[in-house]
């Protein structure tokens, strides 16, 4: 039987039509439910009078009551704005109105008192209000719902044009209150609610909009953030548990002749503790039976590759083909060739496979594919057309995963009747809270240790008063035999100035560092592949002492000679890609630089990224505050999750909240796989309509 809650929109009283169209476009809200879980995002205590002498400029709220006299339009034929003075027995002050002209002049009673509720601004230096929100005085006013605490809701211009500010909104939720009032059924067990020391379901939706007090707030709010990270862990461990009990998977059980002789003769260092512990991991993964899904995570340089490399030998020695699949061709051949050279001497087949391979070669690695000769495909997007067939693929590793789409991933598990293993890689550190819920489906394994020999970067933020300094440093560097990156933002590469800035500085390195003592190379992504290749080549091979570049040098280029990061405007980047930028110095024996240029003229937040970035190299360390200071929905990939469609949790100030409803969750189900008990019934009847799409909590697989 369907719930009052599942209404549309338009049968809610006050709303009809064209509102519900317009709550439907502006707040995505199409039902009853929807409606219910739009909470306000700050209360305002209107249990205190004050007087005009009391105004200050502190960005405060003030609530007055008194009486409106000359009402003024301005304007010439049509009304501009409307003006009225608020007068109590300490003083005047002035109302403005710019929208909703005629209302306000039907508002008004000359004489009248009304209370008048807003913030105060200052024009001419004198107090007005915007705007203020007005309701008729009486007696019994203030007597209304013991502290007069109110929701605000955040509403957009047209919302507001149509009544829908946040009094409207307010309106409307008390009246849905009223109709679903007692729909409002319990989700959580009361074993659970006692535990953990939650109110009723029922009592923290009253509350949130229409609180009692203080106190009742944050109660509710703490229920309603339980409720929806523990439905979220559920989804996402039921999902896990589904996956690796369900789905069959090629037995790895032989360590053979490839992966030895490789340890034994071709390991390029000595494994850390860090990379045998992950290996172990895997290895465990692909005896079961079951088809493995892990998240490999690393910062930049930690020898992800090397891992990933070992157990694609080991799928070698069962029989069975293995596949990388890069975002780019760039980072694509530099897998090839640190594969190939890692290789050298065994007998295993490696190719390489892009948009750029020829025809003839193409052909040639296909049917190399199908007759079972090839071992290891590396490629981009290339490898997934359905022209590539694969003998008999065992294995997949998917880097920097966050670039691909859960389609395109899909199309490989396609590439063999049993699905093969899935190792998806990233250097983009994710923080602990954020992998327990959006990659919360995914075993997830960390390398945590640099290879030996590795020294921090050592990274400073310097003004552009210090240029000439850094140009010294500079010629420093290549007369002992290194190597420069200079990187400019580019934020699209449709943006000139952006590329005129880029060639202006490749134009001063080439007036700085004069030919032929020096050699300068540039690479942008208005350039043509092979330019490009071309240019980036000259650098790998030493060719060239500086390259001043976009950010399309981020991930894949390997030079462990460059030992200089120069980041030109460092403020307009990111964390996380200032982070990866910085990775592509530190690759070798040498102590590395990463020099954070800017002007004088930061941003708050600008100038906190920086601060960071000085202070820590730790990749996990800086992904913690990117997520602080972005928050969840600008962290690479995570967009295509609905997990983080959150309504009134969050990842960043809820780790506590996190932590405890995954460790429940997960006790729960240990007891009680499939929720068949009578205790967790709530539960179970909750998840089931979630399933339906009532409630749209996304999983990345």
């Amino acid at each position: 039987m369907q719930s009052i809650l599942d209404s549309n929109i338009t049968y809610l009283k006050g709303v009809g039509p064209r509102k519900a169209e317009l709550l439907k476009k502006e707040l995505g809200i199409n039902s009853f439910n929807d409606f219910l879980h739009y909470f306000p995002f700050r209360y305002v205590d209107k249990s205190k009078i004050f007087k005009v002498s009391d105004i200050t400029s502190d960005n405060a709220y003030f609530q007055l009551v008194g009486r409106v006299t000359n009402l003024t339009k301005v304007g010439d034929k049509r009304a501009k704005y409307i003006t009225a003075t608020f007068t109590d027995d300490t003083g005047s002050i002035q109302l403005i109105w710019f929208r909703g002209i005629q209302w306000v002049l039907n508002r008004f009673i000359p004489g009248k008192k009304y209370v008048i509720f807003g913030k105060p601004s200052v024009f001419k230096n004198k107090f007005n209000f915007a705007h203020p929100e007005i309701e008729d005085y009486s007696d019994d006013t203030f007597q209304i719902s013991g502290q007069r605490l109110e929701g605000i809701y955040s509403s957009t211009e047209k919302l507001k044009n149509t009544g829908l500010g946040t009094r409207g909104i307010s309106t409307l939720m008390k009246e849905l209150l009223k109709q679903c009032y007692n729909e409002l059924i319990e989700t959580i067990p009361d074993y659970i609610l006692a535990k953990y020391n939650l109110i009723s379901r029922k009592k923290a939706l009253v509350n949130i909009h229409f609180p009692a007090d203080t106190s009742f707030i944050d109660k509710a709010r703490e229920r309603l953030k339980f409720e929806e990270l523990l439905l979220i862990q559920f989804q996402v461990l039921k999902q896990k548990n589904s996956v690796s009990h369900k789905i069959k998977g090629h037995i790895f059980g032989t360590v053979g002749d490839a992966f030895n002789t490789f340890y034994n003769t071709n390991l390029p260092f000595e494994l850390t503790g860090a990379q045998k512990r992950v290996i172990k991991e895997i290895r465990s993964d692909m005896r079961t039976g079951y088809q493995m899904n892990r998240l490999l995570q690393g910062d930049v340089g930690s020898g992800k590759t090397l891992v990933a490399l070992m157990c694609m030998l080991i799928a070698m020695d069962n029989g069975f083909q293995s596949c990388i699949m890069a975002p780019t061709e760039i980072l694509s051949n530099q897998h090839f060739n640190s594969i190939r050279n890692m290789l050298k001497g065994m007998d295993v087949d490696v190719e390489l496979l892009t948009g750029s391979t020829k025809k003839k070669k193409r052909t040639e690695i296909h049917r190399k594919l199908e007759e079972g000769s090839l071992h290891l495909l590396i490629g981009t997007h290339a490898v997934i057309e359905d022209t590539v067939k694969f003998q008999n693929l065992g294995f997949v590793v998917i880097d920097e995963q966050h670039r691909f789409g859960v389609a395109q991933r899909a199309k490989l598990w396609r590439k063999n009747t049993v699905p093969p293993h899935m190792l998806v890689m990233t250097a983009t550190p994710i923080p602990r809270t954020l992998a327990m819920t959006v990659y919360g489906n995914l075993d997830i394994s960390v390398i945590d240790e640099l290879p030996p020999g590795r020294k921090p970067v050592s990274t400073s933020h310097l003004f552009e008063s210090k240029r000439l300094r850094v140009l010294g440093f500079m010629k420093e560097q290549i007369k002992k035999g290194r190597q420069i990156y200079i990187v400019y933002p580019l934020i699209r590469e449709s943006e000139k100035v952006d590329l005129k800035n880029l060639m202006d500085g490749y134009a001063d390195m080439l007036h700085d560092f004069p030919m032929p003592e020096y050699q300068v190379s540039v690479v942008h992504g208005k350039m043509k592949a092979e330019d490009k290749d071309f240019e980036m080549q000259r650098f790998v091979e030493g060719k060239t002492d500086i390259m001043v570049s976009t950010t399309v040098i981020e991930v894949g280029v390997d030079v462990p000679n460059a030992s200089v990061m120069i980041i030109e405007n460092a403020e307009r980047f990111g964390l996380s890609q200032l982070h990866q930028l910085r990775g592509r110095v530190g690759r070798g024996a040498d102590q590395s630089y990463c020099i954070l240029m800017s002007g004088y003229k930061l941003s708050n937040e600008g100038r906190k990224r920086l601060e960071i970035m000085v202070e820590t190299t730790d990749g996990f360390k800086i992904a913690e505050a990117d997520l602080k200071l972005r928050g969840p929905g600008d962290l690479q990939g995570t967009q295509q999750s609905g997990v983080l469609d959150l309504k009134i949790a969050s990842l960043v100030h809820d780790t506590h909240l996190i932590t405890q409803t995954r460790n429940l969750a997960e006790h729960i189900l240990q007891k009680d796989p499939e929720l068949k008990s009578a205790d967790n019934v709530r539960l179970k009847r909750q998840l089931e309509e979630i399933s339906k799409g009532k409630l749209n909590w996304g999983i990345i697989s």
